[in-house]
């Protein structure tokens, strides 16, 4: 059994944390709908409750003690709005008591620990639970999270561009995952025990937001320790399709 396996058409997996069983999603972007409204003239009925409930079902589902989020839970980079702040706070007030929560800062989260209740809050580096690492992705690794067996990345929204052979096209969120190459990070390496770690990037939670289509030249990609860090790296779609090598699609 794999330390991380993703959800069959979900954009989640579950995690083997020691001795707890992890359910992990990256890149909620609470609120987007409101960013839509303001920033360009889109209405979009919110779609909170929905992504709550799938949480909340996913938990269930997955009998899960712990729900760790791959960063960018919220999506304004100022301080919350209202409808996004309450986004957040209702569904961690909706888990089941046993459940703990994990957040790995991302680049969206702002001052998130100042107010959000009931959550352990890792900088954006990354926190090890067990031998699984998770790190947003907006920045490097920390060590502790490179000396896991499994890295856990969001941050990207991978998704790729399929085409049909009578000229139509349709956008699809992925997983990345494969070996995670040593090279980029050789100088931030001291005082790791290197135990070539599978990197797995995570689609977006939310698929509201854009991404990173991977196998369109010229969208590069966001890490800065990607693509060289994964250049054996396959790409899947969410129903666990093996598309192959990202970069060949």
């Amino acid at each position: 059994m794999a330390l991380v396996e993703p959800i069959p058409d979900e954009p989640a997996a579950t995690a083997d944390l020691g001795d707890e069983r992890g359910l992990v999603i990256a890149d909620v972007h609470a609120g987007v709908e409101a960013a839509f409204r303001s920033e360009r003239g889109i209405n979009l009925e919110s779609r909170a409750e929905e992504r709550r409930e799938r949480a909340l079902d996913l938990v269930d589902r997955t009998g899960a003690d712990r729900l760790v989020v791959l960063g960018d839970f919220m999506h304004s980079i100022g301080g919350p709005g209202g409808a996004e702040r309450g986004e957040i706070e209702v569904l961690v007030e909706s888990l089941p008591e046993h459940v703990s929560v994990t957040l790995v800062k991302g680049n969206h989260d702002g001052d998130i620990e100042s107010w959000i209740e009931g959550v352990d809050v890792a900088a954006g580096a990354g926190v090890r639970i067990g031998d699984v690492g998770f790190a947003h992705g907006h920045t490097w690794p920390a060590p502790e999270v490179l000396g896991a067996e499994v890295v856990c990345v969001g941050h990207e929204h991978p998704c790729v561009r399929l085409e049909d052979e009578v000229g139509g096209s349709r956008v699809e969120r992925v997983w990345l995952r494969g070996p995670l190459d040593r090279s980029p990070f050789e100088d931030r390496l001291d005082g790791v025990e290197w135990a070539d770690p599978e990197l797995i990037a995570f689609p977006a939670y939310n698929e509201l937001v854009g991404g990173t289509w991977v196998n369109v030249a010229g969208d590069d990609f966001l890490a800065p320790f990607l693509p060289q860090g994964l250049a054996d790296g396959q790409a899947y779609l969410l129903d666990g399709t093996r598309l192959g090598a990202y970069g060949e699609i």
